[in-house]
């Protein structure tokens, strides 16, 4: 593990998956205990999006922006929301000079799925509607998260292509949640990982889908076609339970004619990029950064 990173490991607190309500309080207080971003050169403003019901959002608009990224926090579909969003979201509108579109997604267990991926469906239509008061082109609308977020990012990016819906110009998945089985390696495995193990995201999994069985929709590694999807930028840790998928999934959209840009981060785990001070941490931040200005300035 990278020593940076590894000296924080005894510091996390314990979250129980089984308790989401406490799980959130946790998320929350951390975040709130993370250096504030410098917002200066933003305009920030809450909306809430029609839908149903409404969904809240926090858009994020640098200077003379492109296009945008809608970002869906990570969180186990159970914790975080647009405050405990709010530094990465405000790094990541600063450093790629896209505007982000941070989106509330309803959460687990009080609302399954497809309750998120709903949500984000509702934005993505939002965001290509009021693409000229968002100050965007239409053309330039990229969707990426962390973890469950990115696996919703993922979904919607399925969704899209299934319904015709707007077009995507890239896919940002971080760490992505993308098969509720746990047939991988690192998935049986990795039972003691920082942060996040093979219980805890089962629990997620629990969670989120609730009595429903798994779709594409909800696991997108269960599609059984790739093709036709946009680029995707995934990013993975070497000591995440998720690691395997992500890389099998990233050989799939290869396979099926998507151009991928995957990026395996040694000593890493599920959640690092975080850990601010950490020197990988840093270069993982900036390369979902740099992936979002390539994506929407080409």
């Amino acid at each position: 593990m990278d020593p940076e990173l590894e000296a924080f490991v005894p510091l996390f607190p314990d979250i129980d998956m089984d308790d989401p309500v406490a799980g959130r309080a946790v998320l929350a207080e951390l975040a709130g205990a993370r250096p504030q971003p410098d917002v200066t050169d933003l305009e920030i403003e809450d909306r809430a999006v029609p839908g149903d019901p409404d969904v809240a959002v926090r858009i994020y608009r640098p200077r003379q922006a492109l296009g945008a990224v809608i970002w869906l926090h990570g969180g186990g579909w159970v914790m975080g929301g647009l405050d405990a969003e709010h530094a990465w979201a405000a790094r990541l509108a600063e450093t790629s000079g896209a505007v982000v579109i941070s989106v509330g997604y309803r959460l687990a267990p009080e609302h399954p799925f497809p309750a998120a991926l709903d949500d984000a469906w509702a934005v993505l239509h939002w965001t290509a509607r009021h693409a000229a008061s968002l100050g965007i082109d239409p053309e330039r609308i990229a969707i990426g998260g962390h973890s469950a977020g990115a696996g919703m990012a993922a979904a919607t990016a399925l969704r899209a292509r299934d319904e015709r819906g707007p077009a995507i110009r890239l896919q940002l998945l971080n760490q992505p949640c993308l098969d509720d089985r746990p047939e991988t390696w690192s998935r049986r495995n990795f039972t003691d990982t920082p942060w996040f193990d093979s219980d805890r995201i089962a629990a997620a999994w629990r969670h989120y889908l609730g009595s429903r069985p798994a779709t594409p929709y909800a696991a997108p590694a269960r599609a059984t076609d790739l093709s036709g999807l946009p680029p995707a930028y995934i990013a993975t840790a070497e000591f995440d339970p998720n690691r395997d998928e992500d890389i099998s999934y990233a050989l799939r959209l290869l396979h099926a004619g998507v151009t991928v840009e995957l990026h395996q981060w040694p000593g890493t785990f599920h959640g690092s990029q975080a850990i601010l001070s950490a020197d990988v941490s840093q270069r993982q931040v900036a390369e979902l950064a740099a992936a979002v200005r390539r994506a929407l300035a080409g």
